[in-house]
């Protein structure tokens, strides 16, 4: 041992750790600490034996050296608050050596206690916790990997330990390499392709002129953001045999923090913590509670004295905040690269996402605002609504059985006025816009991910086989197959059992969505017995509103029913998708993903579905209504129509689910962290001012959702779905989810920076399973889009009474001359006397006319009293049901056709990205090929100049 331990070195780093701790991958033989003399007395077989023999028992648990040399860890005489415990051989030489250490590191929470090793990741477990065996080893195997570590205890609770890990940077070397981590090697080579004489001209008288032009306020200013090095870079797989090829100015900044807990996280998913197949990785560590938490550390404090113009940054978290998650800063551009670089390129790909998502609903929310206003411009001329606010003479039926009254349908002028706001001949070219949008949005968000992948170098990563979920194993840990890709054998699940799983999942899914209809058919109940309660109110403002009031009253009980139901469908859509039993995380999150999709998408829009496409439309007719279990009659429409009442319903849905959504996002974090520091304050006194570290101080904010970003991205999709699936009842939809989307950046980015802990960088390609779930709503989109202007509004109608009933039939003209008589075509006569028993109105309608009412007017197309079939349907109904039944078709097709032609004429991947890479893979190969001529080159000078002879040598 004691040869083995002289002769053998790591690097820098010796083979054998004060802690017991073995690292015996990578070894080489250090040839300058070896006894001199002739070679041949050293047996170097003897020796490689030795050390194959060792490194089969690398992971051995229990060891009788850590036994010897280390105290138990979870010791208390260790531990005491304040003081760090160390286990790091580094401190030890930097005390006996009279180092001196930067205050500033020791000080700042972010370095061991020799301020030289930074932290790299915290573990938190307490000690009263029974699973000390398993720490122990589990510890044991961390410092046999390499890994350093210190202890120590919190402040404010004794039971509490925190755990400090550093890699050296021979582990990051051997671990970077092992997970072909790409690293900057070469400056990026910018060329200028050859322009003519006559375009140069141009380009300078342009640019004289944009002297004069104000600069572009949204662009960040250059001077606060750092340079991020690995973006102007080359970069390449991480090789420690070609380590002269890449840049490195110091190897303790060489991987950024981001990098380094990522390769620590990588190593702890995959340390053993007891004898056992399965019994490896900290994430079984965290879910049987040995350890508490696990996270890596934020870059200090997001405040800063100091102003960051005169000062510059404290830390990429301060800068984070002032240059992005500060409220003064909502109008700028978003530091993508900064996010990806702290954060992830998972986390930075989602707010990549929604920044392009925000700025392409600019269009759409500026056509939209138009729309609206030339509703606003139009209004005095639109000849409908001055029909219906004329309409003095016309008494309506009433709207409910008995206690609704009569009443003029020039009552309803407010409402036909706002009715025209958003349906107008505007609306079907908004609609048709919005189909296009929704795919140019896509066609364009796919180019710009191209670009991000090729700037973060995600082009040709690719995920690494995925490990199998703890459940899975257990479950089917009795069968086993070879798997394909490591040849290694692993758990299986048969073919039957997976089929029948899925189909108890997928009873349990149409159960949930029954349930979302039952729902429905309680609000629907409401709505019928509400409004002849408010018909019969004592207050003047609600019996004369009563169907205004049932459908807000009905919208807003609607709104808590959806809230309930989702906390209710989260613990559904878990259920299902633990018994269908996932092989993977990402197969798990999938499947759980598109079950709450489902639920809460069926959840937010069934009623709107409902007011959309049912209301009004099986009523039947006065003396022949349809009823409700032959008791209630069902709902009808406004006498203005049924297009308001879809205009409430989306309105108030939206404005109320995106303020509830932005309270729980920032709100309830801020409420448990203010508790948090309270109990803190309490405990240890309001007269003591504690400075506490940053490992504690992470450790009392939020952690980040056992989903990442599934709340995120469900909170964007669904408001997505509300902006184009029935945007032609509301064109402001896309100006509320602009309004929104500003703020929800800046509320989702102060939550990461200053509410959570800081969340493990990971990576990845694109936005995984929501971009398909992005398609299939802009394909429905259409349709629906397509059903609300053919028989929600009242489009059709009047284009068919302009054409074949106006007084401009047959002369291929549809102007507002044209809808004269328009409101009276539409409205059939009802004798009163046919009323039922139960319907009759309380009132002869006598207050109108000083005598009673012999007939009243009510929407539909259908013959008078008198007809030889009485009430049944006029041939203009006929017309209007083919005109509507043929604008579906046309127009589904017409936006599919356009729909496809933009998805085939855009390419995913932009030309000028398709040259960079060509060149970038050409001009790597080159500087390769270079770097290690040059390197074979300087070997042979050195060689020459130190007098040895080789022959055969390549020149």
């Amino acid at each position: 041992m004691e040869a083995s331990s002289s002769g053998i070195t790591n690097g820098k780093t010796k083979v054998f750790h004060p802690e017991g701790g073995v690292d015996l991958q990578g070894y080489q033989l250090d040839m300058q600490i070896l006894p001199d003399g002739p070679k041949s007395d050293v047996d170097f077989s003897e020796i490689l034996n030795a050390i194959q023999e060792m490194a089969k028992d690398v992971n051995i648990l229990f060891d009788e050296l850590e036994a010897v040399n280390s105290p138990c860890k979870d010791d208390d005489s260790l531990l005491h608050p304040g003081n760090l415990t160390s286990t790091s051989d580094d401190a030890s030489r930097l005390e006996a050596g009279g180092e001196t250490v930067p205050e500033k590191n020791k000080s700042n929470g972010l370095y061991f206690r020799d301020g030289k090793c930074r932290i790299d990741y915290i573990l938190v477990y307490r000690k009263s916790n029974p699973q000390t065996e398993k720490r122990e080893v589990f510890e044991r195997n961390i410092r046999a990997e390499g890994l350093q570590m210190e202890k120590e205890s919190s402040l404010i609770n004794s039971d509490i330990i925190f755990v400090k890990l550093h890699a050296p940077w021979e582990v990051l070397g051997r671990y970077a390499e092992q997970m072909n981590v790409r690293m900057p090697f070469r400056r990026k080579i910018y060329y200028l392709p050859r322009r003519y004489k006559f375009m140069s001209r141009i380009d300078k008288q342009i640019s004289r002129f944009r002297r004069w032009l104000p600069k572009k306020p949204m662009r960040l200013d250059k001077e606060t953001l750092p340079d991020l090095e690995e973006n102007d870079c080359y970069t390449a797989p991480f090789s420690q045999q070609r380590i002269h090829h890449f840049i490195i100015h110091n190897k303790d900044t060489f991987f950024n923090n981001a990098t380094r807990s990522r390769i620590v996280h990588h190593i702890l998913q995959r340390i053993k913590y007891e004898e056992g197949k399965n019994k490896i990785g900290l994430n079984r560590l965290l879910s049987n509670g040995s350890y508490e938490a696990a996270f890596p550390l934020h870059e200090g404090s997001y405040r800063s004295k100091n102003s960051i113009r005169t000062h510059g940054a404290e830390n990429h978290r301060h800068l984070l905040y002032e240059c992005w998650a500060s409220w003064g800063v909502w109008y700028k551009y978003q530091p993508l690269d900064l996010v990806r670089r702290y954060f992830g390129e998972k986390i930075g790909l989602y707010f990549a996402w929604l920044g392009w998502y925000t700025g392409m609903l600019f269009p759409a929310a500026f056509i939209g605002l138009f729309v609206f206003l030339y509703g606003v411009i139009t209004l005095d001329h639109c000849q409908v609504s001055k029909e219906v606010c004329q309409a003095t003479d016309i008494i309506m039926c009433p709207v409910c059985d008995k206690y609704c009254p009569f009443m003029r349908l020039s009552d309803s002028c407010v409402y036909a006025k706002v009715t025209h706001l958003f349906d107008n001949g505007a609306t079907v070219f908004f609609a048709v816009f919005m189909a296009v949008w929704a795919t140019v949005f896509l066609e364009f968000w796919k180019r710009r991910r191209a670009v991000i992948a090729y700037d973060w170098d995600l082009i040709d990563w690719e995920e690494e086989e995925e490990e199998i979920r703890p459940q899975f194993e257990a479950k089917y840990s009795k069968k086993e197959r070879m798997n394909p890709i490591s040849g290694k054998p692993e758990p299986y699940q048969a073919f039957a059992d997976k089929c029948s799983r899925l189909i108890v999942s997928a009873s349990g899914i149409f159960f949930m969505i029954c349930v979302v209809i039952a729902a429905v058919f309680g609000i629907v109940i409401y709505r019928v017995v509400t409004v002849s309660t408010f018909a019969a109110f004592k207050w003047a403002l609600i019996r004369n509103n009563s169907q205004v009031a049932t459908t807000g009253t009905a919208v807003c009980i609607n709104f808590c029913i959806i809230m309930l139901l989702n906390v209710l469908y989260e613990k559904v859509a878990l259920l299902l998708t633990n018994l269908e039993q996932p092989r993977t995380e990402s197969e798990w999150e999938n499947s759980f993903t598109l079950k709450m999709f489902l639920f809460q998408f069926v959840n937010l829009n069934s009623s709107t579905f409902y007011i959309a496409f049912f209301l009004g439309r099986f009523t039947g007719h006065p003396g022949a209504y349809l009823r409700l279990i032959n008791r209630w009659r069902l709902e009808e429409c406004h006498p203005s129509g049924c297009l308001i009442d879809l205009c409430m319903q989306m309105g108030i849905i939206m404005v109320l689910k995106q303020t509830w959504n932005n309270f729980m996002e920032l709100g309830y974090p801020l409420i448990q962290n203010w508790w948090t520091r309270r109990k803190v304050r309490q405990e240890r006194g309001p007269e003591r001012k504690i400075s506490f570290p940053q490992w504690e101080k992470d450790y009392n904010l939020q952690p980040m959702n056992a989903y990442g970003l599934f709340d995120e991205y469900l909170e964007m999709i669904l408001q997505f779905g509300f902006t184009t699936i029935f945007v032609a009842a509301f064109p402001l939809a896309p100006l509320l989810a602009l309004l929104n989307n500003i703020i929800e950046i800046r509320l989702d980015a102060y939550k990461f920076v200053t509410q959570w802990r800081r969340p493990l960088a990971s990576r990845a390609k694109d936005i995984g399973i929501w971009y398909g779930i992005l398609e299939g709503i802009g394909i429905l989109s259409v349709i629906t889009n397509a059903f609300v202007i053919a028989i929600t509004s009242d489009f059709i109608p009047r284009l068919v009474y302009a054409y074949k009933y106006g007084p401009c039939a047959g002369q291929g003209e549809a102007g507002q001359k044209c809808m004269v008589g328009y409101v009276n075509a539409s409205l059939s006569v009802f004798q009163i006397s046919d009323f039922e028993n139960r319907s009759e109105p309380e009132s002869d309608g006598s207050e109108f006319s000083g005598t009673p009412l012999k007939y009243c007017r009510y929407r539909d197309y259908r013959d008078p009293p008198h007809s030889l079939v009485p009430y049944g349907y006029t041939l203009q109904f006929w017309h209007v049901l083919a005109a509507r039944l043929a604008f579906i078709i046309v127009f589904e097709h017409l936006v599919f056709c356009i729909k496809h032609l933009i998805s085939y004429l855009i390419p995913d991947l932009p030309k000028d990205l398709r040259d960079r890479m060509r060149r970038e893979k050409y001009l790597i190969q080159e500087m390769m090929y270079e770097a290690e001529l040059e390197r074979l080159q300087k070997e042979r000078k050195e060689r020459k100049k130190n007098g040895k002879a080789h022959h055969n040598e390549w020149p």
